[in-house]
């Protein structure tokens, strides 16, 4: 019986990542309705769709579409003197303690308009999504006042309108404490809980809540007020945890049933059980492990053995991570914490779209999910992990629709 489908796409193996593995489909096809996908399978039982345009791309493979699930794109100003400073012995605390760090982009954040900061970071993102990104998280948290941080929240839902990438936001209110609130962090706390996320949540501005649980940020006191405010208006959390110190913030988070714990080198075997027992993903950052040199890896063992999903992102922010490759934190996930290039690239598919609460629509290429998926003239995924620097030619569909 005939079946009809708006495009049918065929002539490569199709990557499908389901079950965080290749699952590869060798000369595949993909039957595509309404920006759905609604069939996948082998090209030979394709003869059973009549679609209204067929591409045949001649070789290589199709990924899903990569998922960034951990930036901080939207800022002002940059830190290459910072950047600077470390190369010359400088610690990442040091800085922050002399008024640099967080604090030094929360000025040039504030002092930017809206349109200065949509413009900037919509100069970022084209350099991802140009790698083949079709979904994409920004925080917001360099503002640390109720109006900068509105204002940047706006800009991203803005850029979400405007660019061909679906665009997560989320309320980081809680990054650093505000200069303001030096002796009073309290104070900042107060202000989040009960004036800014109910604007946000009124709003919609955000997807869910984030907040900084280190030592040079907040307590896991202090974070577990701004969850309990963020559940009270039924947003989901995820939380920085575990990069500098062990403050139990990752089993913090998954007590709040967190979507995901992200950096995690200090994580302990108890808090990757809790987030076994969650559900919570571990997100991995390891552009901000290369730039701040770091030398304590993440517990990739625990996670292992716990089945704790691993997913990776760019991270990319102005001081620690300015990273604008997605691909090259596929590489340096496997050089330096020893993941597989399979493992890799389940982490920027399937699971980066499971840490962003995403994982039903998309991260995977089954019948059902929206169909994202970029086109690689490569004979191998790993292939995707080996190549250093530049950009691999690819082609990227975003709901069933050639990118431009």
């Amino acid at each position: 019986m005939t079946q009809y489908c708006d495009s049918l796409w065929v002539g490569a193996d199709i990557v499908t990542m389901r079950d965080g593995r290749y699952n590869t489909i060798e000369d595949g096809a993909i039957a595509v309705t309404e920006g759905r996908i609604i069939w996948c399978g082998p090209r030979s039982e394709s003869t059973a769709f009549q679609a209204q345009q067929t591409t045949d791309f001649g070789g290589g493979i199709i990924t899903p579409g990569l998922v960034d699930c951990h930036t901080h794109l939207v800022f002002g100003g940059d830190r290459s003197d910072e950047f600077e400073q470390r190369l010359n012995g400088v610690s990442y605390a040091e800085i922050a303690a002399n008024g640099g760090g967080i604090r030094a982009t929360v000025r040039a954040t504030r002092e930017a308009s809206q349109p200065l900061l949509e413009q900037k970071a919509r100069e970022r993102i084209q350099c991802l999504l140009a790698e083949g990104v079709t979904l994409l998280e920004i925080k917001s948290g360099y503002g640390l006042d109720e109006a900068s941080e509105l204002r940047m929240l706006r800009a991203i839902r803005a850029l979400g309108d405007s660019l061909p990438v679906t665009i997560k936001a989320t309320c980081l209110a809680a990054h650093a404490v505000p200069p303001e609130f030096t002796d009073n962090p309290d104070g900042w706390i107060e202000i989040i809980t009960d004036r800014l996320l109910p604007i946000v949540a009124s709003e919609k501005l955000a997807d869910a809540v984030d907040a900084f649980c280190e030592h040079l940020a907040f307590t896991p006191q202090q974070v577990a007020r701004v969850f309990e405010r963020a559940r009270e208006l039924g947003l989901p959390v995820k939380l920085h945890a575990e990069q500098l110190s062990a403050l139990g913030g990752s089993a913090l988070a998954a007590r709040y049933q967190a979507l995901s714990a992200d950096h995690l080198e200090y994580a302990t075997e108890a808090d990757v059980q809790a987030m076994a027992a969650s559900g919570t993903v571990a997100v991995l950052l390891p552009g901000a492990f290369y730039l701040l040199r770091e030398t304590q890896l993440p517990p990739l063992a625990l996670f292992r053995q716990y089945g704790v999903p691993i997913a990776l992102a760019s991270d990319a922010n102005p001081g620690t991570s300015p990273v604008l490759s997605l691909r090259l934190m596929l590489n340096m996930a496997c050089t330096l914490f020893r993941m597989t290039p399979e493992e890799a690239l389940a982490g920027i598919t399937l699971y980066g779209a499971r840490a962003l609460g995403e994982e039903q629509q998309r991260g995977s290429l089954e019948t059902g999910k929206i169909a994202d998926f970029v086109h690689w003239p490569l004979a191998r995924p790993a292939e995707l992990t080996y190549w250093l620097g530049g950009q691999l030619p690819c082609q990227t569909i975003v709901k069933g629709e050639r990118r431009s």
